[in-house]
């Protein structure tokens, strides 16, 4: 069996449409992170809600008002 080399992939990649090379992609680096460990990219918005308990009974304007006073020293 003959071995394809980098180049010829790459021309083979370059032949298919951009949602195929899209989807080529995704399966690439998702076949890279399963092997190297990698767990998948994070997003902003799964830091969604963390620590609302914390903010939970307390009055924001009042909240804003004494961290604004504490500027002035």
């Amino acid at each position: 069996m003959a071995q394809i080399t980098y180049q010829e992939i790459l021309n083979m990649a370059a032949q298919l449409d951009p949602e195929e090379q899209l989807r080529l992609l995704e399966k690439l680096a998702a076949n890279i992170r399963q092997k190297s460990g990698i767990g998948p990219s994070r997003s902003i918005l799964d830091l969604l809600g963390l620590g609302r308990n914390i903010w939970r009974g307390l009055d924001s304007m009042q909240y804003i008002r004494e961290e604004r006073e504490s500027w002035d020293g």
